[in-house]
């Protein structure tokens, strides 16, 4: 499936989300800890969080109706981990409760220019599986299991891949996927056993430099977020990638689409936090019109 096929309204859409439900645990600090190095932490917060979790909040806030496909484990921490979803109408019907594994945790540090480092407790997202799939829109993440991946991405709708964190895909997987979302590194990664140019649509992210839109390996667009002030980038690039996949299943023009996607993303860092940093549509509205 491709963009430009007529325009829609995001709340025209049905989203499904197969990915990770994580619970937060941040660590503010002046600067990143070298290897061995030992710092204290101005304070350590908890939030909603996980890949596939964050995406599923990032499209319902820019209007969509979402279901998420994901597993918590039976402890304490999965209320939290699924509070803000549950609040703002994400259905979790297909949100299971493992006894095996304890729900997923991301251990975040972030420092004063926003940057960050993540070490991720997989947890019951490791036993996340699918059932109907079918939508507008299907995303999932590398947070999930092979299978989990290969299912989301054979559904009926346009598909979308954030290929994060980076591993080795398997090359007919990747063919099935109408978008693929990576930063530089991912593609690397992902571009030494695939050839990723065969790819209906790739998009890479550059950080603060924006973001480059390929279909069949020719650029078709490319855009820079406008300059902020980045308090926390942890979840820039899911609100990236949902707000990119909402808007080229909409209809808008891939110049115009990525450069919507690349405000999302500098919004979202502006502010602290995973899922609570998540522009709703009125706050992107506004900001692209501060920024116009």
């Amino acid at each position: 499936m491709t963009s430009g096929t007529g325009r829609r309204s995001a709340a025209e859409l049905d989203v499904v989300v197969v990915g990770s439900v994580n619970l937060d645990l941040v660590a503010r600090l002046e600067r990143l800890p070298s290897p061995g190095e030992t710092l204290t932490s101005r304070g350590v917060t908890r939030h909603p969080g996980g890949k596939g979790a964050n995406q599923a909040l990032a499209c319902a806030r820019l209007g969509a109706t979402v279901r998420l496909v994901g597993a918590v484990g039976s402890d304490p921490l999965a209320d939290e981990a699924l509070a803000l979803l549950r609040s703002e109408g994400v259905d979790l019907a297909a949100v299971t409760s493992v006894e095996d594994a304890p729900t997923g945790t991301a251990m975040i540090q972030v420092d004063d220019h926003g940057d960050t480092t993540i070490v991720i407790d997989t947890g019951a997202n490791g036993f996340v599986t699918t059932d109907d799939l079918a939508a507008d829109l299907v995303l999932t993440v590398l947070e999930v299991p092979d299978e989990a991946v290969a299912a989301a991405m054979a559904a009926p709708g346009f598909t979308v891949l954030n290929a994060a964190p980076a591993r080795a895909v398997d090359e007919a997987v990747l063919r099935t996927v109408d978008l693929l979302s990576v930063n530089d590194d991912e593609h690397a990664i992902l571009g030494r056993t695939a050839d990723l140019d065969a790819l209906a649509a790739v998009v890479v992210t550059h950080g603060a430099s924006g973001a480059t839109l390929y279909r069949r390996g020719r650029e078709v667009a490319s855009a820079e977020p406008p300059v902020v002030d980045a308090v926390d980038g942890t979840a820039a690039g899911d609100a990236f990638t949902a707000a990119l996949a909402l808007s080229l299943v909409e209809g808008l023009p891939d110049d115009e689409a990525l450069t919507r996607a690349c405000a999302v993303g500098a919004l979202t860092a502006t502010r602290a936090g995973a899922q609570p940093a998540l522009p709703t549509l009125d706050e992107l509205h506004a900001f692209l019109e501060a920024h116009a």
